[in-house]
């Protein structure tokens, strides 16, 4: 199992982390703006556990979203 990381950067605004965690990990408005709290403070955030082909899948897709839309925001997945 991987967990899948978000890395806090400088410019990325805090409504399009909460946005994408609630699009790409299905969580609640609250849950998602927890981890971004998280990921804002401490640097770094958990957004889930995933076997290794679905948590490659989900960083790509941050990675790739972020990019569309001009923002620095790093997605990255490690063994749990």
């Amino acid at each position: 199992m991987f967990k899948v990381l978000l890395l806090n950067d400088d410019y990325t605004p805090m409504d399009f982390v909460v946005s994408v965690l609630q699009k790409f990990f299905s969580l609640s408005r609250e849950k998602a703006t927890q981890i971004m709290l998280k990921v804002h403070r401490e640097g770094i955030g958990v957004c889930g556990v995933y076997p290794r082909d679905v948590a490659a899948t989900k960083v790509e897709q941050v990675r790739s979203y972020a990019k569309q839309h001009q923002h620095p925001l790093q997605c990255v997945m490690e063994e749990n």
